[in-house]
């Protein structure tokens, strides 16, 4: 050991002096060292953790949007073929009410007069009048055109009828013998330059031969008519004699104006309908151009035979049945598509929805959230070049300063580290929260970091939150549609039986609602001690203004009904209120009965509704089948034509809404009045609530589980006789 001055060379300072150095430097070293693997450590974290929110937000996003278009294009797109189908529904319905009409004077023609037709008239033409019009070569005085003319020339008032009552360009009836009785504004333009008739070949034409060949109702091909060059589709159905000879074919010619229009404003951003015919043939579409647009009769093309394999599955699938929600590349873009068919006329409604346009939340989500990153990475790269810094100066002091110091520092940035790299360790899908502690609240680069985080954090939770909030309130719209349901329901009686002391008669009635608030609704109540009436109705559309609709309906029938009026003079009041300030056109239809308890008298009325089932003591269920009066709140000034009846002990009546008939299985069959019948006659004697039940069991074995689109409203009325 040797002292120079006051300077001790490997002396006990010198030692002290080399190992607090020594330790200082190791600690340096080991400090140095731990911090850049921390911040190593962190960097990877960072972007692992980045990786993890992305996926985790992107694939919640993705997930909620896909549920969501699942359900509701399904869902509209039901709807809207269920709308469209009931245009031809109706004309399906007018054409068999004008061919019961024809069979009834080919079968009885001993209780119609002899009718007498008018040849076209240039002064008639745009008034809606009856005409006779032949093919050539037929003589108008030859024996079977006489007999044809004279006999079904009774179709004249109710060709006028259904004509002034349609939106429709003709209606008619051909016979064999070469004669056409044909209803419209057209007669002028029978009659050509020189006076003389036009003729038309009807045998010839496709809605002719395909009736007869068909035996039962025929839609044709779309056809442009060609006085006025507007699209339209013919309804025709054969009738027979009671031998079974041809009698001759119904018509009607339907205007598809609202469909057209329908379908051409469906075009949204991004969506849009198109109808496809049983051919495959695009026959409405608002696309003007590419694989969607609807072509003309002799350019029509196939899209069942489409190159696109995926496209040609998709459409044969929705023309045979309903689709899922497909995704599918075509005419240059991704398209989410539903199909659903139109049961009536063998068409198809689908529903297409642009796949960019669904994936514009995901992806904005996608960009706002890079820009949060950005910005964090940003402060994390000033925070960690400050540190650098910062930690070189440090560096530089610590040499200088004592080895507590130094330890301190160290504690003071590795602990605070420490913390933060394992909190961002802890964040996963299930929980993206990131708070900010105290340990991190070290007033440098580290809480700059931190709060960047704590940031970022909080924006995802936030949209994660919105998203979950978007679907929440879905989920209430449609738990506030099943409260409407059940407040509907409530209005009508339900307590049965409904007066135990009455032993004249059983009465029972249900509603069982579909997915949608609709319009249907029974009721019944005693008028006085020995009158009691009953109601079954049903009310056009489905929602919320056709229960509120179905309400109003119902109170004005009781109040008419309880001051004393007939069934006709109620429902021509009622018909002239609900037409007041109708501006949704609803119309409702309307089975209303009054019946004297002591005798078994009853009137009825039936307004554009089913056919009430019968049932005589001892015999079985038959449909009751008669021309009705229109439906209540179509036109003002109906008068509703009543009709008598009596029941005798033992005799029972079953009405119901067209919910049981078009109750619908996997195959989009339907139920229809025969199984509905066989449903009654399974039991034929059985009581009022019983009855309900047979026919209900009945439609459930039937549809196998299959959502109904339409209410199933049933009454029955068993009538017992006075006791006295």
């Amino acid at each position: 050991m040797k002292k120079i001055k006051n300077l001790v060379i490997g002396g006990i300072q010198n030692k002290v002096f080399n190992l607090i150095l020594i330790t200082v430097i190791l600690m340096i070293g080991v400090f140095t060292g731990v911090a850049i693997y921390q911040f190593r450590t962190f960097n990877r974290i960072f972007e692992e953790t980045h990786q993890r929110q992305k996926t985790a937000v992107l694939t919640i996003s993705s997930d909620t949007m896909d549920a969501v278009i699942d359900s509701s294009l399904s869902n509209t797109t039901d709807m809207e073929a269920y709308i469209a189908d009931d245009v031809f529904r109706e004309l399906r319905n007018e054409v068999n009410l004008l061919a019961e009409y024809a069979t009834d004077i080919a079968e009885n023609p001993g209780d119609y007069p002899e009718a007498h037709l008018s040849r076209p008239q240039k002064g008639l033409q745009g008034t809606t009048a009856v005409q006779l019009v032949t093919a050539s070569g037929v003589d108008i005085d030859d024996h079977d055109v006489v007999h044809d003319v004279r006999l079904f020339g009774n179709m004249s008032g109710v060709l006028t009828a259904t004509y002034d009552s349609m939106d429709i360009n003709s209606c008619y009836m051909s016979t064999p013998a070469g004669i056409m009785i044909v209803a419209d504004p057209y007669s002028g333009d029978r009659i050509d330059a020189d006076g003389n008739y036009l003729t038309i070949e009807s045998e010839q034409r496709p809605w002719y031969i395909g009736a007869v060949e068909a035996g039962d109702v025929y839609f044709s091909d779309i056809m442009t008519d060609t006085f006025n060059g507007r699209k339209t589709i013919v309804c025709s159905k054969p009738v027979y004699y009671r031998d079974g000879e041809l009698a001759g074919v119904i018509g009607i010619d339907l205007y598809l104006d609202s469909i057209a229009d329908s379908v051409e404003q469906s075009a949204s951003e991004g969506s849009f309908v198109f109808i496809v015919n049983d051919s495959g043939h695009v026959i409405f579409s608002p696309k003007t151009e590419g694989a969607f647009k609807a072509t003309p009769e002799t350019a029509e093309v196939d899209l069942r035979k489409s190159e696109n394999a995926e496209l040609a599955d998709f459409i044969t699938d929705a023309i045979e049945g309903k689709t899922d929600v497909r995704q599918l590349d075509a005419d240059g873009g991704t398209w989410y598509m539903s199909g659903t068919k139109m049961p009536t006329i063998g068409w198809a409604l689908i529903n297409v929805v642009d796949k960019s346009v669904t994936d514009r939340p995901t992806d904005l989500m996608e960009e706002q959230y890079e820009k949060y990153l950005e910005e964090a990475a940003v402060g994390y790269r000033d925070s960690l070049s400050h540190s650098n810094a910062t930690i070189l100066v440090l560096l530089g002091l610590v040499l200088l300063m004592s080895l507590a110091m130094g330890l301190s520092l160290a504690k003071r940035i590795v602990r605070p580290l420490n913390g933060l790299t394992k909190r961002i360790g802890e964040i996963s899908e299930d929980n993206l929260q990131f708070m900010m502690e105290d340990q991190f609240r070290t007033d440098d680069e580290i809480e700059v970091l931190a709060q960047s985080f704590a940031d970022l954090s909080r924006k995802t939770i936030q949209y994660v939150n919105e998203v979950t909030r978007v679907t929440a309130e879905k989920e209430h719209i449609e738990a506030e549609l099943d409260m409407a349901k059940a407040i509907q329901a409530s209005q009508l009686p339900n307590i049965f039986p409904p007066y135990p002391e009455r032993e004249e008669f059983e009465i029972y009635a249900s509603m069982t609602p579909a997915k949608q608030v609709g319009g249907d609704f029974y009721d019944f109540y005693m008028i006085d001690d020995d009158h009691i009436a009953l109601v079954m109705a049903d009310v056009s559309g489905k929602g919320v203004p056709a229960a509120l609709f179905m309400m109003i309906s119902r109170i004005l029938i009781k109040n008419r009904i309880c001051t004393g009026e007939s069934p006709g003079e109620a429902l021509y009041n009622v018909n002239n209120q609900l037409l007041e300030g109708n501006e949704a056109e609803l119309f409702v239809t309307v089975w209303l009965a009054v019946i004297e308890i002591s005798t078994g008298k009853g009137i009825s009325v039936n307004a554009g509704h089913e056919h009430p089932a019968l049932k005589h003591a001892g015999s079985d269920y038959e449909l009751v089948t008669y021309r009705h009066s229109p439906a209540v709140s179509t036109m003002e000034g109906i008068n509703f034509k009543e009709r008598e009846f009596t029941l005798e002990p033992g005799d029972s009546i079953f009405v119901y809404t067209d919910g049981v008939a078009e109750a619908t299985d996997i195959e989009d069959q339907l139920f229809g009045t025969d199984r509905m019948l066989e449903a009654l006659n399974s039991d034929p004697d059985a009581g009022a609530e019983q009855t309900l039940k047979n026919v209900m069991d009945h439609i459930e074995e039937f549809v196998a589980g299959e959502e109904q689109f339409d209410d199933i409203t049933m009454l029955a009325f068993k009538y017992l006789g006075s006791k006295g």
